[in-house]
């Protein structure tokens, strides 16, 4: 850690907000467990209470993946608490230096929009934790919704200030360079509107209080919906630079960027269709649902296997992941994993599970959600191996290159 501390302001990239994007996205992929193996009669989601009945009176097998889950939680809970605090004491440093006056005259000022997207996953990882540490937190669940929709907007607000003003600039005075843009590096601020999108549709899910839920509902919408329309035109300006210039090589990753989003606004969607349940008394079906997540899933399926096979031939993992390079934006590569794993799991429960196509705990279940946990396992193998590359090792000072 030390050598994190002694690294030169100038050198920052605001791409390393996505160390603590990646830890805090592994807490949900924790949380899974809890959520689709944990019975939580009369709730949306599991709580303290939950978790300690069937621990108490659970096998040592089940008692072991409990501890093991709860571990996880913890511990990426506090390496994404202490990577975004890192994080923002950098980016105060930065922006006092020449580099940072640099960056926000170049297409790369939207960097700046991963400290609201790491905010807003910290805020979701904070309800995690009270959920699963905290006894009785559910009984104080609708005092504390308000204050989470409050929390996110001010994140939201903060996100639409820092995309404003990169708008602002390039509209009033130009300098947009379409020949700087051949990677899909300018969807970040797409997926971090969608992911204080997630946040405010919590509520929704979850209360019992038709006001609260319609607010989240509404309020979840434009975030929603305002990234759905970045991405529309921004893959449009991302891939006509590629086609041309070819593909940025330290963006590489970016070519996936839009797994996460996918995961983002599916989990958005299903919280807004129960939020509908609780206010207007309309319901989804689970074939509706299935086939939602399915199309999700499949589009992330496609995107992964085009994004990998481009890293493959551009040498971008031999030389930025296993061999001597760095780069800040090989965090870009957990965020794919992560939503991917999470997916898989809501695609398993909330689809094939939900619709009656396979039997929960059967041999069909465990054979997918065993894949959904590899794909866990693998994602964590490599924030390790980033953070080793990037901080943890003696080259690390004197080798990271801002992206």
């Amino acid at each position: 850690m030390s050598q994190m501390q002694s690294q030169a302001p100038s050198r920052y990239s605001p791409l390393y907000f996505l160390t603590s994007l990646g830890a805090g996205g592994l807490v949900v992929t924790f949380f899974m467990w809890f959520l689709f193996w944990i019975p939580h009669p009369g709730r949306v989601v599991p709580v303290f209470e939950d978790v300690a009945k069937v621990f108490a009176n659970a096998s040592s097998t089940t008692q072991s993946w409990i501890i093991l889950g709860y571990a996880g939680v913890a511990v990426f809970a506090l390496l994404s608490l202490y990577f975004l605090i890192w994080n923002l004491r950098q980016l105060t440093a930065f922006s006092k230096t020449q580099a940072f006056a640099s960056l926000i005259n170049s297409n790369n000022e939207t960097q700046l929009v991963a400290a609201p997207l790491a905010t807003a996953m910290a805020v979701n990882v904070g309800f995690i934790v009270g959920l699963l540490f905290v006894p009785g937190l559910w009984s104080l669940v609708e005092y504390l919704f308000p204050l989470a929709m409050l929390a996110f907007l001010a994140i939201g607000f903060w996100a639409l200030r820092r995309i404003g003003r990169f708008w602002s600039r390039v509209l009033v005075n130009g300098g947009f360079k379409i020949s700087e843009n051949n990677s899909l590096a300018q969807l970040l601020p797409a997926f971090s509107l969608a992911m204080v999108g997630v946040g405010l549709a919590a509520p929704a899910a979850m209360s019992s209080l038709k006001a609260t839920a319609m607010t989240s509902y509404v309020l979840s919408s434009f975030f929603l919906l305002t990234a759905v329309v970045l991405i529309s035109f921004k893959l449009v300006l991302g891939f006509h630079s590629m086609l041309d210039q070819g593909l940025n090589r330290q963006a590489a990753p970016t070519l996936m960027i839009l797994v996460p989003v996918i995961t983002v606004m599916a989990i958005t969607w299903m919280r807004q269709q129960h939020g509908l349940h609780v206010f207007a008394d309309a319901h989804t079906s689970a074939a509706g649902t299935f086939q939602m997540l399915t199309g999700a899933l499949v589009l992330q399926v496609a995107i992964l296997m085009f994004g990998i096979t481009t890293l493959i031939r551009n040498h971008y993992l031999r030389d930025f992941v296993f061999g001597p390079q760095a780069s800040a934006g090989s965090y870009t590569l957990v965020c794919p994993g992560v939503a991917f794993s999470i997916m898989l799991q809501f695609w398993i429960n909330k689809g094939l599970v939900a619709a009656g196509i396979i039997a929960k705990f059967g041999a069909v279940y465990w054979g997918l959600t065993w894949f959904a946990i590899a794909v866990q396992l693998v994602t964590i193998a490599l924030v390790f191996a980033l953070n080793y590359k990037h901080f943890w090792s003696r080259q690390a000072a004197a080798t990271a290159i801002p992206a």
